[in-house]
């Protein structure tokens, strides 16, 4: 009886062994990576053998499905006021935004199980997972990256609205950034890891690493990451057996010619994180090593990264503080940035020597690199940013209610905003649209202005009842005016969220409004001295008649003030406003 019992115990312990097994590691050749369902059904299952660990929904995605957190809690504590009140640290981990990058996917199932499993939950950090963010693409599976060596079928790129997530968070078109927002907004981690699967050239390294550019991101977390944790990550990987490079090899050409370090603008995931003084990091597995060893690599990090954030909850905690009053108090932000090729650095790097062969599909020269030729060179790597448009804060910004989702947004993202309560006039700047470039073709469904001029004009300007007003004193600063200025490389300007400003409404009909110019000309000398000096300087103006017309009307009491002018206004000096 005795051995049946044992018999029975050894089977029930092996099976649930077995059970915990993830569904790649289940795969005999290490090269498979889960659909929705079964990340979901694994992540259920170990949830109810661990209290510690919990799921949670946030909203819809564009599937028609919940974005599910994972909460690995040491305490059993899931309230995220609570966890801030105990003062712990939050790590969010966000997988598959890029389903065909399901690295991380898998590397979080196994870590989730193995710090339960192994007692091994960090006292004073709360781990978010987010099992799959890019729902939609995990369930349009199949093959669809050439240039990557496994898993053998995978999700697509695009989200169910074909839409790259990682491009989506300022715009939030999806649903699904959405509640990625929500998520980071009801969380407020100090610390965000989001794991992608790299291309470019060919290497020896397994993992690159993006990481918050150093001269964009706040002073105080610059300094921590670049001397602290960045090195700290890069020495335990290698210790690990996966050395890191810095991401950007061969993404201007060889390696050879040196490496450039990414510079990730608000709308990617660390780049809209820094606008909330979020440390952040982004992974980057070399898309031609073996799957499992890509899985292992991120796997590693994120045991580094966690061990780095529990020896550093403190000073993670207090960095977080002393940023957030930094930017409170910020008077000028930068909107650009530009890479600056007089400041060079040096980086060891380990390639694969690149040659040129015939193409068997062309017959023209083709590009190759020869694995049997590794080697180990000193390169240039260029990692200096500079801003190319800097703006001095308002002391406001006052938006009108009419831009709803400007407005949903800004509120998701936590920035105090009051209303008027009844119409008010406002002396403030307002800025005109001098210039701007869209592209032919679109961009994520958008048609993104760059090369933004702005002309700051001082004016009186009607407001009504309900009127926003967001006073630009918070730690949420740099996400108020990256967003709110024109000339913000991401701002919604960019994005085509105020385009409506850009169309003229009113125009006249010549035969008419000859006489009405003629009639203004006499009676304003100034007007016709303004249209003569015109001419001088215009030949084309001078010859013609339509052209001088215009110019009179564009300079005349009946030409629309709204015309090309930003609605959103800036106060500059403090003015007694009757708020709710």
């Amino acid at each position: 009886m005795k051995k049946t019992l044992a018999l029975f115990a050894f089977i029930f312990l092996f099976a649930n062994s077995f059970a915990q097994l993830t569904p790649f590691e289940k795969s005999s050749d290490k090269n498979y990576t889960p659909t929705y369902p079964e990340i979901i059904g694994y992540y259920s299952s170990l949830a109810k053998q661990y209290p510690q660990m919990k799921l949670q929904n946030y909203g819809m995605t564009d599937a028609g499905k919940p974005l599910t957190l994972i909460t690995l809690s040491r305490d059993k504590v899931f309230d995220p006021a609570l966890i801030k009140k105990q003062n712990k640290r939050v790590l969010l981990i966000n997988n598959g935004i890029h389903p065909g990058e399901p690295d991380g996917i898998d590397a979080s199932m196994m870590l989730a199980r193995d710090l339960l499993k192994k007692n091994l939950l960090p006292k004073d950090v709360v781990i978010c997972i987010i099992a799959l963010y890019n729902i939609d693409g995990n369930m349009n599976r199949g093959t669809s990256r050439a240039n990557q060596n496994g898993p053998r079928a995978y999700g697509f790129r695009g989200n169910y609205r074909n839409l790259d997530l990682n491009r989506d968070f300022i715009k939030v078109d999806s649903r699904n950034a959405l509640a990625f927002a929500q998520i980071l907004n009801t969380w407020q981690p100090e610390v965000l890891l989001d794991n992608h699967v790299s291309d470019g050239a060919d290497y020896q390294y397994v993992m690159t690493l993006i990481e918050t550019q150093k001269d964009k991101q706040n002073p105080l977390l610059a300094d921590y990451t670049a001397k602290t944790m960045t090195a700290d990550l890069y020495k335990g990987m290698k210790k690990s057996g996966f050395e890191m490079i810095p991401y950007g090899a061969g993404e201007s050409g060889l390696p050879d010619s040196g490496i450039v370090s990414f510079m990730e603008t608000p709308r990617f995931s660390t780049g809209f994180a820094a606008q909330h003084n979020i440390i952040s990091y982004m992974t980057e597995t070399h898309m031609l090593k073996p799957y499992d060893k890509r899985v292992y690599a991120t796997y590693y990090f994120m045991q580094h990264l966690i061990d780095i954030c529990q020896r550093d909850a403190k000073v993670i905690g207090n960095l977080k503080k002393k940023a957030d009053a930094e930017v409170s108090a910020q008077k000028s932000f930068a909107l650009a940035w530009q890479l600056d090729n007089s400041k060079i650095d040096t980086i060891t790097f380990k390639g694969f020597a690149a040659d040129y062969k015939t193409s068997e599909v062309s017959g023209l020269k083709r590009l190759y690199y020869d694995r049997t030729k590794p080697y180990t060179k000193t390169v240039k790597f260029y990692n200096t940013y500079k801003p190319s448009v800097i703006v001095d804060k308002p002391l406001a910004y006052i938006i009108p209610q009419a831009w709803g989702k400007v407005i949903e947004l800004l509120k998701l993202n936590k920035v105090a905003m009051k209303q008027f309560t009844h119409d008010t006039t406002l002396a403030l700047q307002m800025y005109y649209i001098g210039d701007y470039k869209s592209p032919q073709r679109p961009y994520e469904g958008h048609y993104i202005h760059t090369g933004v001029k702005v002309n700051p004009i001082d004016m009186k300007v009607k407001f009504f009842e309900g009127d926003y007003v967001i006073y630009v004193n918070q730690p949420i600063n740099r996400y108020v005016v990256e967003t709110l200025e024109p000339q913000g490389v991401d701002s919604f300007f960019a994005w085509n969220f105020f385009d409506s400003v850009l169309g003229q409404k009113e125009y006249f009909s010549d035969y008419v409004f000859e006489d009405i110019a003629a009639d203004l000309l006499k009676k304003d000398p100034e007007l016709r001295k303004k249209l003569d000096d015109e001419k001088a300087k215009n030949p084309q103006m001078a010859n013609s008649a339509g052209a001088q017309l215009n110019f009179v009307y564009r300079n005349s009491p009946y030409f629309e003030k709204t015309y090309l002018r930003y609605p959103v206004g800036r106060l500059l000096t403090d003015a007694k406003l009757d708020l709710k």
